[in-house]
């Protein structure tokens, strides 16, 4: 039984869901999104509840019922409110300088690092060595993210590196430790 799956979800005020053969799609004043459901899940639309239901038992049937639901509740939330992912960067003469669509990363490397920014999100400078990833797609913002954090990631020894806001780095001893 899918806890996650049987969750009602409420569809709050200035946001449109739409029901078509197989397809979902929720807009907002953020933006709109749409999702492709599986043939054997059921989405239906009530009074501005979304429940979500199964027609088989099949073990694969079973776990789209409840990612079905996260995956509407996180379209839901995105169309509103919007995601947003913080990093920071550590080192000496480490920097990030978002220029319009192209993010310039500079990480100790004897070149900078230019990432293409995905449509539909904003990358924005909180200082030289802050930045936040801002959109609508929780999986777009944190794929994003990722591919920004994998640029240089975090050390254990120094702690330089690229890290995510809040993120805390385990740290180890040197060499001399040991002694």
């Amino acid at each position: 039984m899918s806890r996650i799956g049987n969750r009602v979800l409420t569809v709050p005020e200035g946001v449109t869901v739409t029901l078509n053969e197989g397809q979902i799609t929720v807009k907002g004043p953020k933006g709109e999104l749409s999702l492709n459901v599986d043939k054997n899940i059921n989405v239906s639309l009530e009074d501005n509840k979304i429940n979500v239901t199964r027609n088989s038992d099949i073990k694969t049937v079973k776990q789209m019922h409840g990612t079905t639901n996260a995956l509407i509740n996180n379209m839901i939330e995105g169309v509103s409110k919007g995601y947003e992912k913080g990093l920071e960067i550590v080192g000496v003469g480490y920097r990030f300088n978002p220029k319009g669509k192209v993010l310039e990363i500079s990480a100790g490397y004897s070149h900078k690092v230019e990432l293409n920014v995905p449509e539909g999100l904003t990358v924005d400078a909180v200082s030289a060595t802050e930045i936040t990833v801002k959109g609508i797609d929780k999986e777009l913002v944190g794929k994003f993210a990722a591919e920004i954090r994998e640029v240089r990631k975090p050390e254990p020894y120094k702690g330089k590196g690229i890290h995510y806001k809040g993120e805390h780095i385990r740290r180890k001893e040197g060499k001399k430790a040991s002694k």
